[in-house]
């Protein structure tokens, strides 16, 4: 239906390389074999599909260095975001990888053989020239903080030949290839198809954008929304798709289409803009709509934008004639009570009511189970995000108690264990040092290294069940403020983390101490005991929630200011 990308063909590596599918598969057996991380899996398939047409492979030296400097491979064609086989220096030495080496690329969740790249070359690159140009400079950007804290050193650029595409297990009727949705459009009829690229869900203001920009253009819609790697910290794309699909029939006579992108999103801004609109263009779409501070990821942590709000759109209009897509400008959509519809923030008079809830405000009525309007999303959407945000007092949480051995740490965590289970509402796990190290690390000693793997490994169960919405006690000793620290980090993913020190002096710990085992420590019987001969690293005030010394106050106490804590915290609200 439209005109190739760039003017030329698109670049179907699956399609171009079924004939000899059987032959390479089995030559990747006898080849070595890169393993690709979660990213590079993400490039793999746009590239094998034809999403990032004109590429057929990774960009070899040449056409990486023209992109970088003018978003020109090296042929001329626009292109504007670097597309790398990035490695380490002993994957390439132990690969044995350098010009005309044939290698196997390879999924690594499930070892299946994707491709075989022949490699062009292999090159080291200006990492701070790459930040600077692509992304602006700024090393707290999260694509720079990749690029320098996790890509590999080196590049390895080359043509692939395609064995198989990658396995999905959700929503495969919706991953469409960009030779399918061109087809698709074509049994449809559609000539004129508006893309619309989103990470986050879709509410009133973004159905009348997308109904407004298909009426002025007399075209349909493609919600076209990544479910690849998004911004870190963005709603999981199983909740989003449902939000889509929810969304869908309030668009009239059939007008919207839904189609997944698998794209791993640098969050670059104007190159960002500029890939999107080539990478629509692919998959069929005749206009794209470039919204306000596309694809940035904010500001830092001065509170200073990355980018300008209208960068990209400038970026984009800037190719427009080359990129044979149009720019549709995106306009913040605002509701007006009066009239009871949504009109683009810049036609609205000022004298005029308009009203509108952030994205800030939403996350916190979906937390707390505030009222969401049925102005802003449908009754449909909300009950979809509802699903997926249950309101605070019904979302899991972890107690992280930590304290020297008997500073009444287990027993204030039994206690508190019995107190929530009485108020019921929600499963209650207790996680206590002694039981996880007889149960889940009993192979591990009391080195630095073996306790803080302990920790992780009680955080990662902590993690996971509060996400499934328990309340979780955990009691190690967790001596050292990094492994803390982890701990939290990986639970915050999913609920709330609240550190309780445990502050009972140590001598006090001693001096009560019933099984002898700080005696064993002081003669020596008893090695690596943390407080005698191993160090406890005292939570700083920032770390710490709330600090109990069971010198001074009873277990009791102890445990209602926790309640208190929590209570405060929404999270105990209505049980």
């Amino acid at each position: 239906m439209a005109n190739p990308p760039h003017g030329g063909e698109l670049k179907d590596l699956i399609a171009r390389d079924a004939p000899r599918r059987k032959e390479l598969a089995a030559e990747a057996e006898t080849l070595p074999a890169v393993v690709l991380n979660d990213r590079q899996l993400c490039d793999l398939e746009l590239i094998l599909s034809g999403g990032f047409s004109p590429l057929e492979g990774f960009m070899n030296e040449k056409d990486y260095n023209g992109v970088v400097a003018e978003n020109r491979l090296a042929d001329g064609n626009l292109f504007s975001m670097p597309i790398n086989l990035d490695l380490s220096k002993d994957e390439v030495k132990n690969l044995g990888l350098k010009a005309g080496t044939r290698v196997t690329l390879r999924d690594s969740r499930d070892d299946r053989n994707l491709g075989i790249l022949t490699v062009d070359d292999v090159y080291t690159p200006d990492k701070q020239r790459e930040a600077k140009e692509v992304f602006g400079g700024d090393p707290e950007h999260p694509a720079i903080k990749y690029l320098m804290e996790t890509a590999g050193e080196v590049y390895v650029g080359g043509k692939i030949e395609a064995i198989d595409r990658l396995m999905h297990y959700d929503y495969v009727a919706l991953r469409y290839t960009p030779a399918e949705l061109r087809l698709h459009f074509d049994k449809l009829g559609w000539s004129r198809v508006v893309a619309f690229q989103t990470r986050n869900p879709m509410h009133r203001a973004h159905r009348e954008l997308t109904v407004r920009a298909a009426r002025q253009r007399q075209a349909n819609v493609l919600i076209h929304p990544v479910v690849g790697m998004t911004k870190p910290g963005d709603i999981d794309h199983f909740t989003r798709v449902r939000v889509y699909q929810a969304l869908l029939p309030r668009y009239p006579n059939g007008m919207a289409v839904l189609g997944l992108l698998p794209l791993a999103m640098r969050m670059g801004g104007p190159r960002e803009a500029i890939w999107h609109a080539i990478i629509r263009k692919n998959h069929g779409a005749t206009h794209f709509i470039v919204g306000r501070d596309h694809a940035g990821p904010g500001s830092n942590s001065k509170g200073q934008d990355f980018y300008g709000p209208y960068d990209a759109q400038y970026a984009v209009e800037k190719y427009r004639d080359e990129l044979g897509i149009e720019v549709v400008p995106f306009q913040m959509m605002t509701y007006l009570p009066d009239s009871d519809e949504y009109k683009p923030v810049d036609e609205v008079p000022k004298d005029v009511r308009t009203l509108n809830i952030s994205g800030t405000e939403l996350r916190r009525r979906l937390r707390t189970g505030g009222d969401i309007p049925e102005w802003f999303s449908y009754g449909e959407v909300v009950k979809v995000l509802r699903e997926s945000h249950p309101a605070r007092n019904k979302q899991g949480f972890t107690i992280f108690l930590t304290g020297y051995t008997n500073s009444g740490k287990d027993a204030i965590a039994r206690a508190l264990n019995v107190t929530l289970n009485q108020q019921g509402g929600r499963s209650v796990s207790l996680l206590l040092g002694e039981t996880v190290r007889s149960e889940l690390s009993s192979e591990l000693g009391f080195s630095q290294e073996d306790r803080n793997k302990n920790i992780a490994r009680i955080g990662f169960v902590a993690s996971e069940l509060t996400k499934a919405g328990a309340a979780v006690i955990a009691a190690p000793i967790a001596p050292f403020e990094k492994a803390r620290l982890q701990a939290k980090e990986i639970v915050e993913k999913h609920g709330s983390f609240y550190l309780i020190h445990v502050a009972t002096p140590l001598e006090y710990c001693e001096k009560t101490d019933r099984r002898g085992v700080y005696k064993a420590a002081r003669e020596g019987r008893v090695k690596g005991f943390t407080g005698i001969d191993d160090p406890y690293e005292v939570p700083g005030d920032k770390e710490v929630k709330l600090r109990v010394d069971l010198s001074k106050d009873s277990v009791r106490t102890a445990v209602h200011q926790i309640v208190l804590l929590l209570e405060a915290e929404g999270l105990l609200d209505q049980l």
